[in-house]
């Protein structure tokens, strides 16, 4: 039996991935299902209060007590102090308490509420690739780009829950429409999207994926390697940015994007060094958690949570008895 385990849940575009996990993080239960709902307010956030109360109920039969608390990290720009899931294109909710609504359904336990793309830097920076280093930055390249600003073992939400978004960076001015209104960001440049739209239009083969632009320029085609070099490029401009702004010790690359390895890397390390004039070049270090960390930093936030309650009660824990009135002499 676990003394102190925590829930930990992902909640992802397509896929929840979860997990029960104890004091050292270490996963004691997963479980993974598919989001679910029609991209409703209500549809998705049921599922999420279902699975979490799932998860919950598995605890309490597995270990014989409650979670001390839960980590639940979503999509979009999310208020942590508030506790509050601000705004979600994909998962269609705008200003969702989802904290309180949590807190109720899990017989009030505290409820850590997070960014899926901060909570996966924070894993990345505490046990990832990461680790050891004060400042990082890591930035995720996927469907969309996001990134998290790592300082001292925590991840900088900022003071509106924007903080890391690199991928609305403008890196081609007056460029492709971006869907945050913008012309020219680093996601209409360099994110997986991107880059499979431009190698389907560049070989004509309708639904071609970033995946089979990388494979085409280890192969040596020169249509794959012009489109590679313009977004690595892009990626190398926002970059330079963000390493100009924060100074961090090591960028870490992940998201579906990084899987293409040094086919990525090895480039990318080079644009940012030849564009890197009186500042140190920062070290690019691939991820080391993959899809699993979001979840990590999930439960990561529901452990920190769970210490600060018991730091908290302690003091009052500790405070002497006082006699009852039976206990008194006249």
């Amino acid at each position: 039996m676990s003394d102190n385990y925590v829930i930990a849940l992902d909640v992802g575009g397509t896929v929840f991935k979860a997990a029960l996990t104890g004091e050292d993080n270490a996963p004691l239960y997963e479980a993974r299902r598919p989001t679910g709902g029609t991209g409703g307010t209500g549809s998705v956030a049921d599922a999420i209060l279902d699975f979490a109360a799932e998860l919950y109920a598995t605890g309490v039969a597995r270990f014989g007590r409650p979670p001390s608390a839960a980590g639940v990290v979503v999509p979009g720009i999310v208020d942590e102090k508030a506790g509050v899931a601000a705004y979600s294109a994909n998962l269609g909710w705008r200003d969702l308490p989802l904290r309180r609504l949590l807190t109720e359904r899990l017989d009030g336990i505290p409820v850590a509420l997070g960014h899926d793309v901060r909570a996966g830097g924070l894993a990345e920076g505490r046990v990832g690739a990461g680790a050891g280093h004060e400042r990082f930055l890591f930035i995720a390249l996927g469907t969309g780009i996001a990134g998290a600003i790592g300082i001292e073992g925590r991840v900088e939400p900022g003071a509106h829950g924007g903080a890391g978004e690199i991928g609305h960076v403008i890196v081609r001015p007056g460029g492709a429409r971006c869907g945050c209104g913008q012309r020219g960001c680093l996601e209409t440049v360099a994110s997986a999207a991107a880059i499979g739209r431009a190698w389907a239009a560049a070989s004509e083969t309708p639904g071609a994926t970033a995946a089979d632009a990388a494979r085409a320029v280890v192969a040596g085609d020169p249509r794959a390697a012009s489109l590679w070099r313009d977004a690595v490029d892009g990626l190398a401009d926002g970059l330079l940015t963000g390493v100009r702004l924060l100074d961090p010790g090591v960028v870490v690359v992940g998201g579906g994007l990084a899987e293409a390895g040094e086919t990525l890397l090895a480039p990318l390390r080079t644009a940012l060094a030849a564009r890197t004039t009186f500042q140190q070049v920062p070290e690019i270090l691939p991820a080391a958690l993959g899809d699993a960390a979001g979840c990590l930093g999930a439960g990561l936030i529901a452990l920190d949570l769970a210490r600060d309650e018991r730091a908290r009660r302690a003091p009052l824990e500790e405070l002497p008895q006082l006699p009852t009135s039976a206990e008194v002499s006249p």
